[in-house]
């Protein structure tokens, strides 16, 4: 997994070469309900220090989270919507930092509460960051500056529940390719149930489900908005879980909807007009054993999509799409130790809004977009083999994949240059690259490893070490090169020290440089960073108290993002060195 890195608040995901339209952000398993699809400088209302774990879904798995899940989904897990009674009747979580680099103070809590029945849920975080240094200068305009509350709730009966939480986001940051910075919040309501049945065959229903009021406004250094982008989302998913039913041991049957209704005032305007997308879908999910170590999975689903906006033609369309997607896969036990799985999925996707009604300027990213109303469903044709091996105090898992697409959708730089009118010229004496989404065929291909093995277990702690690489390659069919903002190869390693009252580790990663290139893209240099982190856990009296120090880029690696459409303009950020204090209780 990489990121955009496009800036210190914007950055999305990007799962084997994919992301924006091909990677689905959640929150506790609904949408993130923003606009982050609509423009890499756009960022994603999830914190880091409201999150408590974060669940990557790849394979047939995606099929739950629709076609705009096609690459992967990223789950940010934080139990707003308490899943469970506590243990205890009160417990609290603290954590402050300070780090160097942008002279960054954060800090946020954590509040679980239980009253007979019930289960409260609370959370706060502040974040503030300066403009951020770099091997080579100060990176101008990457301040960042975030804060966010939330309250939840659940009611325990039985072996079922029912729960809702508030949210709140606010978000400051700049776009260090611009002068402007963006102006951010969103307001999010999240319901989460489980009704236990134990009919027959049906365990359980489940229902999760959101409804999201957000809005930015970029503004000039002085304050004076120049765009505003609104975004009210609803989305929401019902599951009906069945145990053994003949042949099959367990099964899931689920409803999906979505309504998303988008639009933007101001110069943004001239982006894109407001658009309307709503979408129902139906899937499977089944497992049926095929022996004592063999088991088949298989999934379906059914989408219908349907987008209304404005193109450059200025003539409302409206558009439907009905996307089928299937997999199946065999997982294999061969030995206790050994366990291989393979899986083939057809998954289509349907064009995003963006993709469709584009049709002007969009001053982040610097480029003047402009969609293709007449774009076709996107498909994939996919097999990945996997292995999971356990050899003593040796571990292994990894996998090699291949995705066939037809009708690839991707953002195209003509090599021109636009003014904010759309007069556009050859070269680049004008400020806007040209940017007109296409389709064609292409094939992604890649293969990941990660491994660990533990040196010395003794009574003293454990001393590990492990290593891990990744490599994509992605082409157009027919010879017509490569696909643009392709990760490059990631190789790395680490050893860590673990006992009772400190932990210590240290890990390297290099990453190749980008020489692999699509039309009117620039090559991006390779780096090594280096990064190490030290935990301590001084009273044993009190275990929940602990010091941390976190090291990151500590060689200070001059470090483009290959991913990112500004990488020619920004730089990563140089070395940081964090202090961590964290209390539980």
């Amino acid at each position: 997994i990489a990121n955009t890195g496009f800036a210190s608040g914007a950055s999305r995901p990007v799962i084997r070469g994919m992301d924006s339209n091909r990677v689905k952000i959640l929150e506790d398993g609904v949408s993130s309900s923003d606009v982050s699809d609509v423009g890499p400088d756009h960022g994603v209302p999830i914190d880091p220090l409201a999150t408590q774990r974060l669940e990557v879904v790849r394979g047939a798995a995606t099929l739950r989270y629709g076609s705009q899940a096609i690459g992967g989904v990223i789950n940010a897990i934080n139990n707003r919507v308490p899943l469970a009674l506590p243990d205890k009747d009160l417990s609290v979580e603290l954590h402050g930092s300070y780090g160097t680099n942008a002279n960054t103070g954060q800090g946020g809590g954590m509040v679980n509460l239980r009253a007979g029945q019930f289960a409260f849920y609370a959370d706060g975080f502040l974040r503030s960051a300066q403009d951020y240094d770099t091997p080579l200068g100060v990176q101008n305009n990457s301040f960042n500056r975030q804060k966010g509350v939330s309250l939840g709730s659940s009611y325990f009966f039985g072996d079922s529940r029912a729960g809702a939480a508030l949210v709140h986001y606010d978000s400051k940051y700049g776009i260090p390719s611009d002068t402007t910075y963006i102006d951010m919040a969103q307001n999010k309501l999240l319901t989460n149930e489980s009704l236990q049945i134990n009919a027959g065959p049906l365990e359980k229903i489940t229902f999760q489900g959101g409804y999201s009021d957000y809005k930015h406004s970029e503004k000039t250094p002085a304050g004076t908005v120049v765009s505003t982008f609104l975004n009210k989302e609803l989305d929401g998913r019902a599951e009906a879980i069945f145990g053994g039913i003949g042949p099959f041991s367990s099964s899931a049957l689920g409803l999906q909807f979505n309504n998303r209704r988008f639009s933007a005032l101001g110069a943004a305007s001239n982006y894109m007009l407001p658009t309307l997308t709503q979408t129902y879908a139906g899937y499977v999910f089944t497992e049926v054993p095929l022996g004592a170590r063999l088991n088949l999975q298989a999934a379906g689903r059914v989408e219908s999509v349907g987008i209304s906006g404005t193109p450059a033609s200025n003539i409302v369309t409206t558009r439907q799409f009905i996307p089928l997607s299937a997999s199946a896969g065999l997982l294999w036990d061969a030995t206790d130790k050994l366990k291989l799985g393979l899986t083939l999925t057809s998954a289509a996707r349907a064009p995003g809004q963006t993709e469709l009604f584009a049709r002007g300027g969009h001053d982040g990213p610097q480029t003047f977009e402009t969609g293709n109303p007449l774009l076709k469903i996107e498909r994939s044709n996919s097999v990945e083999a996997n292995a999971r091996a356990t050899l003593g105090r040796f571990t292994f898992e990894g996998s090699v994949y291949n995705a066939a697409f037809s009708n690839y959708i991707y953002g195209n730089l003509t090599g021109r240059t636009c003014d904010d009118a759309g007069n556009c010229v050859n070269g680049d004496t004008e400020e806007l690259r040209e940017m007109n989404y296409a389709q064609r065929g292409a094939n992604f291909w890649g293969v990941e490893a990660k491994t660990s093995a533990v040196i010395i277990d003794s009574p003293a702690g454990v001393f590990s070490a492990n290593m891990l690489a990744d490599y994509v390659n992605a082409r157009f069919s027919g010879g017509a090169g490569y696909v643009p903002r392709i990760q490059p190869y990631r190789v790395g390693g680490g050893l860590s020290w673990n006992a009772e009252t400190y932990n210590f580790s240290v890990q390297t990663l290099g990453v190749g440089s980008r020489t692999q290139l699509s039309a009117f893209e620039t090559p991006t240099d390779g780096y090594i960073e280096v990064n190490a982190e030290a935990d301590w856990r001084p009273f044993t009296s009190r275990p929940g108290f602990e010091i941390a120090l976190v090291g990151s880029n500590l060689t200070d690696a001059v470090r483009r993002n290959a991913v990112s459409i500004n990488k020619d303009l920004v730089m990563m950020p140089g070395r940081d060195i964090r202090l961590v204090l964290r209390q539980t209780f």
